[in-house]
């Protein structure tokens, strides 16, 4: 389980070993900090200890100086306003490297994408994240509320929140059906009116309350059916 390994020793390195300050000193000071080499040794080192096997040598080498490749572009490229990009570039980077690790010694087939009950749970899931938004989106057209006036309590809000909050509601909701735990469905829809009641509270907005509610009713119905429907 080349794979396996070779992961714990990625999360190790890369989050647990790391502190907050060596990566603002890496930042900083890109690859003129000490910093930068002493992460690439302590991944190194673990990718040894964790295959224990003096014939894989080169594959902790192999890994360890990917990771340094890796990290030497992120931080050359790097901006403020990129930041959240390369995080995630370079996270999916270092696991691809160890990946094709792990595919050279036979870990990975894909006879998977022959298992129908797996594609029809992964179809519904993507269907369940933006392709469900954009559907609740045109459903809710005619009643999207005005924007505010001084005349009505502004509330600030994340961009794009509530976008991702129903998402992650439907495949929350998806996942217990799924594994039969329907309490779990109970659950959230008693948390999300908990939440959203000082805000709808404060508002005193019936047609408000009523876009939320519908919002809501709009998502979770969605997530459920597409649940059984899979089931």
């Amino acid at each position: 389980m080349i794979f396996i390994k070779l992961i714990l020793a990625h999360l190790l390195g890369d989050f647990i070993l790391q502190p907050d300050s060596w990566v603002a000193d890496k930042e900083s000071k890109k690859l003129k900090s000490i910093y930068l080499y002493i992460h690439i040794l302590i991944h190194t080192v673990l990718n040894f200890a964790f295959l224990w096997d003096l014939q894989l040598w080169w594959v902790a080498i192999l890994v360890g100086v990917s990771h340094f490749i890796i990290d030497a572009a992120k931080l050359s490229f790097q901006t403020h306003k990129n930041k959240k990009n390369w995080f995630f570039i370079d996270q999916t980077l270092h696991v691809l490297v160890i990946a094709g690790v792990s595919f050279y010694f036979n870990e990975f087939d894909f006879e998977f994408l022959q298992n129908q009950e797996l594609l029809k749970i992964v179809m519904a899931a993507l269907f369940l994240t933006a392709p469900a938004s954009i559907f609740i989106k045109i459903l809710l057209s005619s009643w999207t509320p005005v924007p505010e006036t001084t005349n009505n309590i502004q509330t600030e809000s994340l961009s794009n929140a509530g976008k991702y909050i129903g998402i992650l509601e439907r495949l929350l909701v998806f996942t217990f059906i799924i594994v039969n735990h329907w309490e779990g469905v109970g659950f959230m829809v008693a948390a999300k009116s908990v939440f959203r009641f000082s805000d709808l509270a404060q508002a005193k907005q019936r047609k408000l309350t009523e876009y939320v509610l519908i919002g809501t009713l709009l998502s979770f119905g969605l997530a459920v059916l597409t649940g059984i429907l899979i089931k």
